[in-house]
């Protein structure tokens, strides 16, 4: 769903005259939102441990924080709620460089295995 509401936001660049107005927000909050709820319940799915749940969560709010800034941008906190987004961004990138939590394997977004393949254990070390 998150890709296709990409694709979504995509389509408003090329056609901005085709959508409502302010639709540009709404669309710019809707992947960060499902990215977050996504990968919150793909972490959940896995079983993990009490500090690896502590850092998709780091994450997940950091994407929730990022789309209520894209949701309302004239809201008073939109710059507060973006400096937080950047704050998380920076604290899981450095969580994941420092190897925390242990046994975590220190596992990017990009080298973890699909939640959808039956499998709890994270992809074993290369």
């Amino acid at each position: 769903m998150a890709l296709g509401s990409v694709c979504l936001l995509l389509a408003w660049d090329a056609f901005p005259k085709e959508f409502p107005g302010r639709a540009h927000d709404l669309l710019g909050a809707l992947p960060l939102a499902l990215t977050a709820i996504g990968y919150l319940v793909c972490q959940a799915l896995r079983h993990p441990s009490r500090r690896e749940l502590v850092k998709a969560t780091i994450l997940a709010a950091a994407f929730m924080s990022w789309a209520v800034n894209q949701a309302w941008p004239l809201l008073a906190q939109a710059t507060l709620l973006n400096d937080i987004a950047i704050a998380l961004f920076v604290l899981d990138a450095f969580l994941v460089v420092m190897g925390w939590p242990p046994g975590s394997h220190n596992e990017t977004l990009a080298e973890t295995r699909p939640c959808n393949d039956g499998e709890s254990d994270p992809a074993p070390d290369r």
